[in-house]
């Protein structure tokens, strides 16, 4: 059977397929967050970009979306598929935990943001109904952008997880808000939404109880099959049925894929799951990306370029005020609610959702929602540069505040042993310094790991040695000794070399991935190369010659001379004399 290129969804399916496949290596390539990329396809091939052309163009049919409704539903999958993603990261018991954070400091900042916007539309003209409209929708922040970047495990992430979770449960609340404030709206507004609430709930109980009870037997028997189809299928039967069940009673069909993803994660198949459908995700993510810049007009953008940017300047600097207020209010640090603050400060994909429906329901101009649309369009497209800028900002601030605690500190002055580099490596060498007697500072470039030890009372301080003037301050001319922890092979083959040209006494004693990696520290001037690879295999060897009844003492001797034997074999590898650079320095200096 020939193919219908002529068919439109066919044609511009074909154009999106293509896109993601250009678009995710060359921006990868170049270390550019695809996000921009998508965006920045969906404005050249749709219909305000080359699209327009087609009439005069024809063969720029086949290269161009002219039916942006048509791959809409493909977005709206997309965010389902990331929703139910970010389920199965988390569980009842550390999102009941979150509570507070989500129904305190969420519901603040949607309402606090979108009340100051709302204000500011309204002395500029907007009648108060759209303004109010217009404050809510611009208030709500990217789940779709926000999350991937921030993750849900680290500080910034948990904070921004539980605004916009808030947000994504609000959005129904605001939606028929909306709709009761139109001027043709009856008085049956508030009533309709008490019923939806009220049947949402049942729905979201049985779905609680039987997904407790029938999942484990669903995925039970998908993955005694080993189909990897099957177990998909299952997995997409799972969304499908929780959206649709949570769509069908007036809820979004986000609530539904959340849902699903928070039973499976309490079943032992969510890992699986979570692997089996990233694909899915991925390529929804990026369609739903390019509907963002198909509504980007860039004739308009030109036009109307200081009005734009002076809307989104203005509506990113409250949103980035009342997150910070309220999460340091909360007790977040200064560095963590700066992050989040500017991670959040641009509008979301639901922003477009509300508007539709304030224009909809006659609170806003359709030129109006035009407008604000273009600003969302444009506030999508920047958001990762804002996670580069907070990111850099919370650096900038808890540099300065640790700085500031070490100068009021003087046991945390460098001096005695000095470790770069404190994940569990680090602190177990730590710990063994500190049995010992010996004086240490450790140093880190993973503020929230070095605010923990320091309350837990390691001596750590914070800093990122790829910076040359850190290294110097570290004064390791009267250093005891070296150790370089880091999982980054080239910053510590650099590092070794460095300071070896400086400092051509002081003891190395660098970890390495394999003994691949400690040929190139030995030669880089390491004293002793640590391969990971080497000691879990005497580890694993000693434990299983002990468990076979081989005598410790003996295996301990063994263990020993094979560490020497492959140690020397390294050193040879690496093309060094006998003797070790640092036993011919300390001659030279004797």
């Amino acid at each position: 059977m020939a193919l219908d290129l002529t068919n439109h969804t066919f044609s511009d399916t074909l154009v999106i397929l293509g896109a993601a496949g250009l678009v995710i290596p060359a921006f990868t390539r170049f270390r550019i967050s695809p996000v921009i990329g998508f965006i920045l396809v969906g404005a050249l091939v749709g219909p305000a970009g080359l699209g327009q052309l087609v009439p005069q163009l024809p063969w720029l049919y086949y290269v161009t979306i002219t039916d942006p409704h048509s791959i809409e539903p493909f977005a709206e999958f997309g965010i389902i598929l990331l929703l139910f993603s970010i389920g199965l990261e988390l569980s009842f018991k550390r999102l009941w935990s979150m509570r507070t954070l989500v129904f305190g400091v969420g519901a603040a900042e949607l309402l606090g943001a979108g009340l100051l916007i709302g204000t500011g539309l309204y002395f500029l003209g907007q009648g108060w109904t759209g303004a109010l409209g217009l404050g809510l929708a611009l208030a709500l922040s990217s789940t779709a952008l926000v999350l991937p970047i921030a993750g849900t495990t680290s500080a910034v992430g948990r904070s921004a997880f539980a605004m916009l979770l808030f947000e994504d449960l609000a959005l129904v609340p605001i939606i028929f808000l909306l709709g009761a404030l139109a001027p043709a709206a009856a008085d049956a507004g508030i009533g309709e939404l008490a019923g939806v609430l009220g049947r949402g709930a049942i729905v979201v109980a049985i779905l609680y109880v039987g997904g407790r009870l029938y999942l484990p037997r669903l995925f039970a028997q998908a993955a005694r099959t080993k189909s990897p189809e099957l177990f998909l299928a299952a997995s997409l039967l799972v969304v499908i049925v929780a959206s649709m069940a949570t769509t069908a009673v007036g809820l979004s069909p986000i609530v539904g894929a959340l849902l699903a993803g928070l039973l499976i994660a309490e079943t032992e198949y969510h890992s699986e799951v979570e692997v089996i459908t990233a694909p899915f995700k991925g390529l929804a993510l990026g369609v739903f990306l390019i509907t963002v810049g198909m509504r980007l007009d860039l004739r308009m953008v030109m036009q109307d370029w200081s009005l734009l940017l002076a809307a989104i300047l203005g509506v990113m600097a409250i949103k980035v005020a009342v997150t910070v207020a309220l999460l340091k209010l909360s007790g977040a640090r200064t560095g963590t609610a700066a992050e989040a603050g500017v991670l959040m400060a641009s509008p979301s994909e639901t922003t477009l959702i509300v508007l539709g429906v304030a224009a909809t329901a006659g609170l806003i101009q359709p030129s109006t929602a035009a407008f604000w649309t273009t600003v969302t369009a444009i506030g999508l497209t920047v958001t990762p540069l804002l996670a580069k800028a907070g990111s850099f900002a919370s650096r900038k601030i808890e540099e300065r505040d640790l700085d500031a605690d070490i100068a009021a500190n003087p046991e945390i002055t460098p001096g005695g042993t000095v470790i770069i580099g404190f994940g569990r490596v680090g602190r177990t060498v730590a710990d063994m310094l500190k049995a010992h007697g010996k004086p240490y500072v450790a140093v880190d470039a993973d503020i929230d790991g070095v605010a923990q030890a320091r309350r837990e009372g390691y001596t750590v301080m914070f800093g990122d040695v790829a910076r040359s003037e850190l290294v110097d301050r570290l004064n390791l001319g009267h250093a005891d000794a070296l150790i370089l922890t880091m999982d980054d092979p080239v910053l510590t083959v650099r590092l070794t070399r460095r300071v070896r040209n400086w400092v051509p006494t002081i003891p190395i004693i660098a970890r390495a991935r394999d003994t691949a990696h400690a040929a190139e520290l030995y030669k880089a001037g390491a004293t002793d190369a640590v391969p990971e690879t080497l000691e879990s295999s005497l580890q694993l060897s000693e434990a299983v010659l002990v468990d076979l009844g081989v005598a410790v003492g003996p295996v301990i001797a063994s263990i020993h001379e094979k560490r020497d034997e492959m140690r020397k074999e390294i050193k040879e590898a690496a093309g060094l004399e006998r003797e070790p650079r640092l036993r011919r320095a300390r001659k030279a200096e004797a």
